[in-house]
């Protein structure tokens, strides 16, 4: 078996590790080393908690004591880019452990931390910078930092600083290194974003991968309690009242902080840490969680990388990650360095979506148990995806019933399906719409032309029945009517032409004198005015007198 006396590291390099009782390399540092000592470009991917950051500080410090050359003022050898502080600090320490025996100047420069300070590190120039993109571009801005003898350059978990949107960044730091320096990149899991940027930036590159892609731990044994929502917390008190060590992750920074006082309320200890948190309070998060000062540790995914601790027993995901790249970062903070580890998720049904993403990922169908209303517990074998292709099929069916045209529920509307509909319920639809007045129309009619009305069509068809033979009572009753109707028609036309022929000053001669004073005659100032006189003067003579004669 190989021994890291055979990976050609310095004496001193061998030292530090044997002193951390290591002695045989993981299989990304038995592959990476070697060629990263040679000075090519490597994309590395490999499963969490395997050794990925061991694997470019060990040849860093290598090559700090072989050349012995010191950094310029105001410039950097090696560059370490991270996209979380706490990943920037966990390297920091590692860089710190396995350097002991070798002169070397590091720091970190990140967010939340004094600017002033870093500044004054940076102008001494430094062996090792690791730093997060945000600040480092600080930085680069203000000429504080140079990278123009920056020689090697790595980039850490790069699939998170994807996520986190950092590639725009990445670039433009890219873009003031020299050229002929040598790159890494390397991730846990590694999307086809990543890919891109690797042939971007890097030349001829040696790809290492060790296990399957976006796959846990085989070490670590994982469990998915179906339960509903309002029970999440009852079931984590129930969970964690027997760990030893375990890290609770919440998709939210709020959520993260109820959990941690509903579990104070149960006298459980527990602390968090978040985003909406300083790097000192962070910080001290993460150091009274490694001194066994308080056994619970509540967390947002920014703490899934970086927290390398060894004694993490359990990871208990108390909302299901909504990207799956997520959930194995997150349970790989148990199980680290060849311990076992145990990884409970407690998914609701609104959360099933996410579990199916992340089986489809993980390529693997995680055992889950369904969590009765009474506390009890029952294996479930049945895929939990089949309940939401039934929930999305009843919701399509009431979408495309919401879409359909309706018939109108007027009179005679008929609720029963077409099929049970006989030819006798026909006849008496049929029978009954013929009762109806004539006024009303069903709307699958044809609709009638709306510049002439119902009356006057009946009264363009009355002279034809004129000379028509007597028929039905109906009949004579109508055409009688609509005889008469013509009498008022015609009595108006009349009307009409005595008005025409009229003299207007004779008609209007009264009124001209009251207006005028009684000189002189009436003249019409415009045409509305001689409408309106039309229209009081051409009284229409009743029908009802007509019809009494």
């Amino acid at each position: 078996m190989t021994e890291f006396k055979d990976l050609g590291l310095n004496k001193r390099v061998i030292q530090a590790i044997e002193k951390e009782n290591y002695v045989n390399p993981t299989p990304i540092q038995e592959k990476v080393i070697p060629v990263m000592l040679e000075g090519r470009d490597i994309v590395g991917t490999a499963q969490t908690g395997t050794g990925k950051t061991a694997a470019f500080v060990l040849p860093l410090l290598h090559r700090i004591e072989e050349e012995g050359r010191r950094a310029k003022p105001r410039t950097c050898t090696n560059l370490i880019i991270v996209p979380t502080r706490e990943l920037a600090t966990q390297i920091f320490q590692n860089v710190a452990i396995y350097g002991k025996f070798i002169p070397h100047s590091k720091t970190v420069v990140m967010g939340g931390a004094r600017a002033g300070a870093q500044i004054k590190a940076l102008s001494r120039g430094l062996d090792i910078v690791i730093a997060t993109p945000g600040r480092l571009e600080d930085h680069l801005s203000t000429n504080s930092i140079s990278l123009n003898d920056t020689r090697t350059v790595i980039l850490d978990e790069a699939d998170q600083m994807m996520d986190l949107g950092f590639f725009p960044a990445i670039r433009r730091i890219m873009s003031f290194l020299p050229s002929g320096h040598q790159t890494l990149l390397l991730s846990a899991t590694m999307p086809k974003q990543v890919r891109s940027l690797a042939k971007e930036f890097l030349t001829d590159p040696i790809d290492v991968s060790i296990g399957q892609q976006s796959k846990p731990i085989e070490k670590i044994n994982q469990k998915i309690l179906l339960v509903s929502q309002p029970s999440k917390k009852r079931l984590l008190v129930e969970i964690l009242s027997d760990v030893y060590k375990a890290i609770v992750f919440t998709r939210t920074k709020h959520g993260a902080d109820k959990v941690v006082r509903y579990l104070k309320e149960k006298g459980i200890e527990s602390t968090a840490i978040h985003g909406n948190k300083s790097q000192g309070q962070r910080q001290r998060s993460l150091d009274m969680f490694k001194k066994d000062k308080v056994n619970i540790l509540v967390a947002t995914d920014i703490a899934a990388r970086g927290i390398d601790i060894d004694e993490v027993s359990h990871v208990v995901n108390f909302d299901m990650p909504n990207v799956p790249e997520s959930y194995v970062h997150r349970i790989g903070r148990t199980a680290r360095a060849g311990s076992d580890g145990i990884a409970i998720s407690l998914c609701d049904s609104s959360e099933v979506p996410y579990l199916r993403d992340i089986e489809k990922l993980i390529d693997q169908k995680i055992p889950r148990e369904k969590v009765m209303e009474d506390g009890t517990r029952k294996e479930v074998f049945y895929d939990p995806t089949e309940e939401l292709k039934d929930y999305s099929k009843s919701k399509k069916k009431s979408s495309n019933s919401r879409g359909k045209k309706k018939p109108h529920r007027g009179q005679g509307y008929d609720k029963s399906p077409k099929s049970e509909r006989s030819s006798k319920e026909k006849s008496s639809k049929n029978k009954r719409y013929d009762k109806a007045p004539k006024a009303e129309y069903s709307p699958n009619e044809k609709p009638v032309d709306k510049s002439q009305s119902q009356f006057d069509k009946e009264v363009s068809k009355s002279p034809k029945n004129k000379n028509s033979p007597k028929g039905k009572s109906k009949k004579k009753k109508l055409n009688k009517f609509y005889t008469k109707l013509e009498k008022v028609k015609n009595a108006n036309a009349d009307s009409d032409d005595d008005f025409k022929s009229a003299d207007p000053k004779k008609k209007f001669k009264g009124r001209d004198q009251k207006s005028n004073g009684g000189k002189g005659s009436y003249k019409p100032s415009s045409v509305s005015d001689k409408k309106g006189i039309k229209n009081k003067k051409n009284k229409k003579p009743l029908a009802s007198k007509i019809f009494k004669k």
